[in-house]
């Protein structure tokens, strides 16, 4: 019942107002029958906030991912009970695990119905609890304010993840008291409330690391997370210290810095850059979970090596490899702590030699790309591909790239001039699918930035509904399709660890460029390499969403940066 004397809102409306006292700017979702008073509010309030309808919740997922990524506010996802909520799920999944704030709004049957069998009646809660930092189902409208801030604190603080609130149908109707209604702005951005490192901790870890003789920092996404560049490009010029990152980690560093030493591990790696990690005396690692991929499945760095590691969440510290010092810290701060105690030191630091460790390693890794980046060979080698794409690039574009053939060759030959986010790949669990609508996400949340899209044909297979989207937008957004008709990871797989024994990898051949231009984007099919220069430049300078179908060498068959595929 409504409080006498006190002014109401509807818990649709309170939802809307909530979103809006968080700064929130941009929603991606799909509507359904239980967001009926919610869409209803978006109509009636004036809010600031501008909805992009998708054609999958999946997808919306997705684009709010890529969106938090480049614009380092929460990302706001919306669909439907029932199958809905099952198809926002997996864009949960990877933003938690790629410690991305987005928030998953599933609006549900109402509360008042629940085990009378009505249509998508699903519980919500505990399905999406698995994957979220933050999970509720908010039964009663007077908990909404509160529930709301909660997920939003709970997403941007610490380590930063995933939330999701049900917001039942009937709970949508009843009343929210006004006064009710409010929200901490700086939660609508990450980190908030970063937590710098115990004094102590940074002086044992600076007396480590300038007692190593060769040491390497490896890092991962946390230092563009906290914004951090600045920081570590001082500590490495400082000390003159390699650094390495992974895939998410890219643009910590530019790549095109002396002391970077660009991505290491399984995926964009080559043995090169990994004999500079296994030769290290110490290694630190720098809000990175020293996973299966960055690590070449725990083999490199060898078990045994001394290890630094500064994260700002603690469970990952010590999780797999011993560390002799460990800062629980906020990435940007400890490194600024760092620095302040070199000051403080009153000595002058030592340096490394890690510019010319770098030097010798970056060479012997793009001599043979090169080679392969001038092959005026059919199919299209992907190391033609990236050479020509790194040519007409601006430096600030962003580039989103599927696993497969895009994510290795991206990651490891295509150079960085300047860091910051500019290269996004879904890497927590690798879902096919993720780049055409993750580039929508990044090109909202960075208007001015030229946006591309790579993506293999099996992804294209998953995703390319949402070509519409980029048409009805009219987003200027590069597509690239890598196009051999193949699984080609799992071919590759095949090839190299099952005796080439291929089975149920290969799928026909299709028109991409002919699909995309039904949906009315403007495409080409180039199967000459001659011919990329020139439609690249085209595609790049068009005012609306473009797709160059690649017709390109087979993965199993390419010279990919993959430690598991060579012999």
């Amino acid at each position: 019942m409504a409080s006498e004397g006190k002014n109401m809102a509807s818990g649709a409306e309170a939802m809307v107002r909530m979103l809006q006292a968080h700064d929130v700017k941009h929603i991606f979702g799909l509507c359904g029958d239980t967001s009926l008073p919610f869409y209803d509010a978006m109509y009636n309030l004036d809010h600031g906030i501008t909805h992009f309808l998708t054609r999958d919740e999946r997808h919306g997922a997705y684009m709010a991912d890529a969106y938090a990524r480049v614009t380092g506010k929460v990302g706001v996802t919306e669909g439907p009970s029932g199958g809905g909520a099952t198809y926002i799920l997996p864009g949960l999944a990877e933003a938690n695990e790629s410690s991305v704030p987005v928030l998953g709004i599933t609006t549900d049957v109402s509360v008042s119905s629940l085990g009378k069998y009505p249509l998508t009646e699903l519980d919500q809660g505990a399905l999406m609890k698995p994957v979220t930092k933050w999970n509720g189902v908010i039964d009663t409208a007077e908990r909404l304010p509160t529930m709301v801030r909660n997920a939003f604190r709970a997403m941007t603080t610490g380590r930063p993840g995933a939330g999701h609130l049900a917001l039942p149908f009937d709970v949508q109707k009843h009343d929210v008291p006004e006064e009710d209604i409010w929200g901490q702005s700086e939660f609508g951005q990450y980190p908030a409330w970063p937590s710098g490192p115990n004094p102590r901790d940074v002086e044992a870890a600076l007396d480590k690391i300038l007692a190593a003789k060769s040491p390497v920092i490896v890092v991962g996404g946390g230092v563009i997370i906290a914004s951090g560049e600045a920081a570590l490009q001082q500590f490495a010029e400082r000390l003159d210290i390699v650094v390495a990152t992974t895939v998410s980690g890219q643009g910590s560093l530019a790549d095109t810095h002396p002391n970077c030493l660009g991505v290491v591990g399984s995926n964009g790696g080559v043995p090169a850059t990994r004999a500079v990690v296994d030769e290290a005396d110490l290694v630190i690692f720098i809000s990175c979970r020293a996973g299966s991929v960055t690590t070449e499945r725990w083999r490199s760095p060898p078990l045994g090596t001394p290890i630094v590691h500064i994260d700002s969440d603690p469970e990952v510290i010590s999780a797999i490899y011993e560390t002799e010092v460990s800062i629980v810290s906020d990435a940007r701060l400890a490194l600024e702590a760092l620095n302040l105690a070199l000051d403080m030191s009153g000595s002058a630091p030592k340096g490394f030699g890690g510019a010319a460790r770098v030097a010798k390693a970056k060479k012997i890794k793009f001599t043979e790309f090169d080679l392969l980046a001038v092959s005026d060979a059919s199919p299209i080698k992907p190391e033609r591909l990236i050479a020509e794409l790194d040519r007409v690039l601006p430096d600030d574009a962003v580039v989103v790239a599927d696993p497969g053939t895009p994510c290795p060759y991206v990651s490891g030959f295509k150079p960085w001039r300047q860091p910051g986010r500019h290269f996004i790949s879904n890497r927590a669990h690798g879902a096919l699918g993720y780049s055409l609508s993750a580039a929508m996400g990044a090109q909202v949340g960075r208007p001015g930035s030229k946006v591309i899209s790579m993506m293999g044909d099996g992804s294209f297979g998953f995703s390319c509904g949402e070509f519409e989207t980029a048409t009805r937008y009219n987003l200027p957004i590069t597509f690239i399709v890598i196009s051999n008709s193949v699984y080609g990871w799992i071919k590759a797989g095949q090839k190299t660890g099952f005796g080439e024994r291929y089975y149920n990898v290969d799928f026909n051949v299709t028109d991409h460029a002919a699909v995309a231009a039904a949906f009315g984007i403007k495409s080409w099919r180039v199967e000459n390499p001659a011919d990329l220069n020139r439609v690249l430049k085209e595609a790049i300078a068009h005012d609306g969403p473009t797709l160059i179908d690649v017709i390109s060498q087979p993965l199993q068959d390419a010279n990919a940066p993959v430690s598991e595929w060579v012999a």
